[in-house]
Parts: C-alpha cells; structure tokens; sequence
C-alpha cells in the first residue's frame, strides 16, 4: 500500500467575504507527482501557501508524513519547512545576490553554511540543470526567462527536499523551453524521490509530469485520476477546461 505523504481534509479558506477554498480533500502519496489543475483565481496558491504554513486555514487539518501541521509553532513549523523546496511562477530570484548566491541561499541562511563550499554546491546543481559554471557568477538580470527557471529550479533542489513545489512552472516560456523545464522536473523529482505538487494552466505540462491530475474549482477538487483518465473524462468542467472551451459549466466573469 502506498504512503501517504501530504493528507488534506476539509479545507476552509477565506479572505473577509471571499471564500477561496470551501473544503478541499485531497491525498498525495509518497515520491507522486500530483498537478492540481484550474483557472485563474480557483485558490491554487492559496492551497499551496496553506500546506506551506505560510498562510493559516480558517478550518480543516493537513498532515505531513501523517502529522497534523495546522496550528504548529514556529520551530516546530521549521522542521517541515526544511523538508520542502519550492519553484516561485517568476522565478522569484534576489537581484541584489549572484546566480550562485541564489542557488544556494538556503544553504547560507539556514544551514550557516561556508561560502566556498555552498558555491561549489551551487555550481554542483547549476550542472544538473543544465547551465554551465561561468553563469554562477552574473546576476539574474543578465539571464533569459529560461536561465532564470533553471536557476529557480536548482535552488528549489539543492537542499534534497522530500517535497516540492511548482508554481505555474512554464509561465513566460515558449512552447520549446517550456517543454525543456518540464523534463527538468521530471528528472530533478524523480532523482530525489521527492514528493511534488504542481499547479498550472499549461495542460501539455501537466501532461508530461503528472501520476495524477486534480482540478480546483469553487474552492474544492472536483476531479481527480491519471493524465488518460483526464483525457478520457466525461467531467464536463474538465472537459470545458482542457478543451478551452467558453461554452460549458464553467462560467468565466468577465
């Protein structure tokens, strides 16, 4: 039987009279990639904050490695933070720091770590992403779009998280980059074993890295299955959504 890793039931969150998520349930298992899929607005990145700690739900649990993580102190939430690593939608890099310094941040802040072995750390999974050393010096505003998803990845790997994070992981990208990212993924996941939830529009990226999809909408998961049960699915909100289509159960306010 498969381990549960992330298990969340029942919830609840609202900002003043917005109700963003109105009881969401949801299971992700151990070393799965799971790609929760919606339109804009559907509460994606609020799902993803609340497991993060970064936001508190009004109601409901989430349990990591079946612990209860809502309601948590600091330390204690300090001891999940290290478990995860996350890919920001912008890249999310500190222009005032080097490619390298970004790469490796978390091993200078949090791990104290010295900064001639964090570097050649950095340089380490820079390599793996695909960009050669003489970038770990420049800034981030001398790379591409794609240099920077690929810097924004290697930071998100090097502490060997067991779960990750992907926020809208191809936004900006052409379709070829974008496919290059997604394989990336993959490789970076499955090489760890990590644990991953990915949000996205982009359906030729969920196609490529999900074990499973699962659609938001109105603050809950409406559907859930592999890729060729998505593609297969009589769901009429998953079908209006891949399809991108206007007519349907989905109503868009324009």
């Amino acid at each position: 039987m498969e381990k549960v890793k992330i298990s969340i039931r029942n919830l609840h969150k609202s900002f003043g009279k917005k109700r963003v998520l109105t009881g969401v349930d949801l299971d992700i298992n151990a070393g799965e990639s799971l790609v929760v899929i919606g339109g804009s607005g559907t509460g994606k990145s609020v799902l993803i904050k609340c497991i993060q700690g970064l936001l508190t739900p009004d109601d409901g649990s989430i349990k990591i490695d079946n612990q209860e993580v809502v309601g948590l102190g600091l330390s204690e939430q300090k001891k999940f933070h290290d478990k995860m690593g996350m890919l920001f939608q912008g890249g999310a890099l500190f222009d005032s720091l080097t490619v390298w310094e970004n790469v490796a941040f978390s091993l200078l802040e949090n791990q104290k770590m010295a900064r001639d072995k964090a570097k050649v750390a950095a340089i380490r999974v820079l390599r793996q992403v695909g960009l050669t050393p003489d970038v770990a010096d420049l800034s981030p505003s001398e790379l591409s779009g794609g240099m920077q998803k690929r810097v924004g990845l290697a930071r998100a790997v090097i502490t060997k998280p067991e779960i990750i994070f992907f926020d809208e992981p191809t936004t900006g990208l052409d379709p070829i980059m974008a496919d290059v990212i997604n394989d990336l993924i993959v490789e970076s996941a499955k090489g760890l074993g990590a644990t991953t939830l990915t949000i996205t529009h982009d359906l030729a990226s969920a196609r490529k890295i999900a074990d499973k999809v699962a659609m938001l909408y109105q603050g809950k998961i409406i559907w859930q299955g592999t890729v060729k049960e998505m593609d297969n699915t009589e769901n009429p909100y998953v079908r209006q959504f891949i399809n991108g289509s206007s007519q349907g159960p989905i109503k868009v306010e324009i």
